[in-house]
């Protein structure tokens, strides 16, 4: 096993390269200059496969590309990576494996999802969930409450320039590594990549997000085996009925006191009065925005 760095990860708002200072006029016709968020494009290859290219904020680029591929099914949990090799310069992250991978007709069959560019599911990423059993975990309702209130005050790129998603991979009450991009789908990827790449378990493990709790969404959390998605945002019902469907504990609309859960109810220990938690200072709720 590979050990990872030391937790938490986290993106680091100071990255001259994830933010531009641009300078506009408000609304009184003023000057005034904000900090915005970079996209730029990531060609991600398999062995010699080009198999897609995303819009991403450009941290963490290996990370994003193991994920992306594990998450799509091409790669397999028992492959062995023999390289990850990124070239800056440009743009292109290539991904190595001992097996010999060929996807072409896959890559034909590709449909796209909801919400944000490049969040492709293919077909066998819901055939993946046949038979799939999540752990039987318990979540504390405590638990959910100390991440929302650390989550929502660690420093970040949205704090400082808005306009992207963030996701966290979490252990009980403690955030273990903290990614953010332009796509929630970006987001969960780096995080699936991380896990993959150095072997973390996820029975025990509790992911959070910034963004909706759709679909694809729901699919990449229960076929990374973790038991519960947590959220800041709202639902959509397919992302409901899969949930359901492979019994994933599936939480929204996480604000102060309340929550919501629609899916998976019965992992959850309710041992906090909820009229004793705080509610949220309005720092934190800004970030009900992404």
């Amino acid at each position: 096993m590979i050990q990872p760095p030391d937790y938490p990860v986290l993106p680091n708002p100071g990255d001259p390269r994830l933010t531009r200072r641009i300078t506009g006029v408000d609304h009184t016709g003023a000057a005034t200059e904000i900090a915005v968020v970079e996209e730029r494009p990531l060609t991600m290859y398999l062995n010699r496969q080009e198999i897609v290219t995303a819009m991403t904020i450009g941290d963490h680029p290996e990370y994003l590309a193991l994920g992306f591929l594990r998450n799509q099914g091409m790669l397999r949990a028992d492959d062995v990576v023999t390289g990850v090799d990124y070239d800056e310069e440009i743009e292109t992250v290539v991904v190595r494996t001992a097996r010999e991978t060929t996807y072409e007709e896959k890559l034909q069959k590709k449909t796209r999802t909801s919400g944000c560019a490049v969040g492709t599911v293919f077909g066998d990423m819901m055939e993946g969930l046949e038979g799939l059993t999540l752990p039987a975990a318990r979540i504390r309702t405590s638990w959910l409450y100390a991440l929302a209130r650390q989550i929502n005050t660690t420093p970040s790129l949205y704090l400082e320039a808005g306009a992207i998603h963030g996701t966290v991979l979490c252990q009980q009450d403690r955030p273990l590594v903290y990614m953010e991009d332009v796509g929630r789908h970006n987001a969960v990827d780096k995080i699936a990549g991380f896990m993959f790449r150095h072997d973390v378990p996820a029975g025990d493990k509790i992911l959070y997000t910034t963004g909706r709790l759709t679909s694809e969404m729901v699919i990449k959390t229960a076929l990374m085996g973790i038991p519960a998605l947590a959220s800041r945002s709202g639902f959509t019902a397919w992302g409901v009925e899969i949930a359901q469907q492979v019994g994933l504990t599936l939480i929204g609309r996480m604000r102060g006191q309340r929550f919501v859960c629609l899916s998976g109810e019965d992992r959850l220990v309710r041992d906090v009065d909820p009229a004793s938690v705080p509610e949220e200072s309005a720092r934190s709720r800004r970030k009900s925005a992404t």
